[in-house]
């Protein structure tokens, strides 16, 4: 399972020209799912995202989560987060899982971060969506279990 987590100020994702979802100061997640992950796993990345200090402190340091700066979280499923690459000039999205397994660990990931008392936003699977950020720093790391 993989997250491409970017702070941001503001992030709103988009279905057929209205709103899905939308937040102000926090994460923006875009997680993949893999053919071979598990609840375990989503478990221990929502834990990671929540957790992971990307947010200044009272000196300018990154030291806080977005549980810390009470931020918000939007959650935007991506399965070219798993596009291989390596040969040819065409991805290759072997490793993506399917949707009937993809899904219901991306709701469960959803779930996870919910559980953690932060507002959670999302997009919608398996439709096109057209994303809106701003990204803060910019900040952009890759989380990966």
């Amino acid at each position: 399972m993989r997250a491409l987590i970017q702070k941001v100020s503001e992030a709103s994702v988009h279905v057929n020209g209205a709103v899905k979802g939308s937040i102000g100061k926090g994460l923006l997640i875009f997680l993949g799912v893999r053919d071979d992950d598990t609840e375990d796993k989503a478990r221990s990345l929502a834990e990671k995202c929540v957790n992971l200090r990307v947010f200044e402190d009272e000196a300018g340091k990154v030291n806080h989560s977005v549980l810390e700066v009470g931020g918000e979280v939007l959650v935007v499923s991506q399965f070219t987060l798993y596009g291989d690459t390596r040969k040819g000039r065409r991805p290759s999205f072997i490793r993506a899982a399917a949707p009937d397994v993809s899904e219901p660990l991306y709701e469960t990931f959803v779930g996870f971060v919910r559980e953690y008392g932060v507002r959670v936003a999302t997009g919608q699977f398996r439709t096109y969506m057209a994303v809106h950020l701003v990204n803060d720093g910019p900040v952009t790391v890759m989380a990966e279990k």
